[in-house]
């Protein structure tokens, strides 16, 4: 069942982001992969740092402005529980470098740019997702 409102700011939020890659793509070059940006701000020989800390502190500052003034589209996390969430990010990170990038460099900017490297990743990515979601939700019973 589709929550009324859902489909106007999944929309809205695919056109930001599609908007959002085009403008980092034109304007600085560069592919707007969270998981690269991320990687590059730590690590050295980066020249860039400055840009990718900006990116990732307007990254947070959005969902926190949003969290403010529509808080029923950030309804929390699954867990508050801190050796899940440090597990999860972990697994998130070792999989990002696994698969040469995450959902943003490659669900929307490589497969726009017609990759088929970001083709496949993407669709390991989505079947990944589906098994966690059946796993957690019907054999697990959710994370507590």
């Amino acid at each position: 069942m589709i929550e009324p409102g859902t489909i106007p700011s999944a929309l809205a939020g695919g056109a930001i982001i599609g908007v959002a890659a085009v403008l980092m793509l034109g304007l600085n070059g560069r592919i707007m992969g969270v998981s690269g940006i991320a990687a590059g701000l730590i690590a050295r020989n980066s020249d860039d740092h400055f840009v990718r800390a900006l990116f990732l502190i307007g990254m947070v500052c959005g969902g926190l402005v949003v969290a403010q003034l529509i808080p029923a589209a950030m309804p929390g996390a699954a867990t508050s529980n801190l050796a899940w969430l440090m597990a999860a990010g972990f697994i998130v990170g070792f999989g990002t470098r696994l698969g040469g990038g995450c959902t943003s460099g490659h669900g929307v900017c490589g497969m726009s740019r017609m990759s088929l490297r970001s083709v496949v990743a993407t669709c390991v990515f989505m079947l990944v997702a589906m098994v966690t979601v059946f796993v957690v939700r019907h054999l697990i019973g959710g994370i507590v």
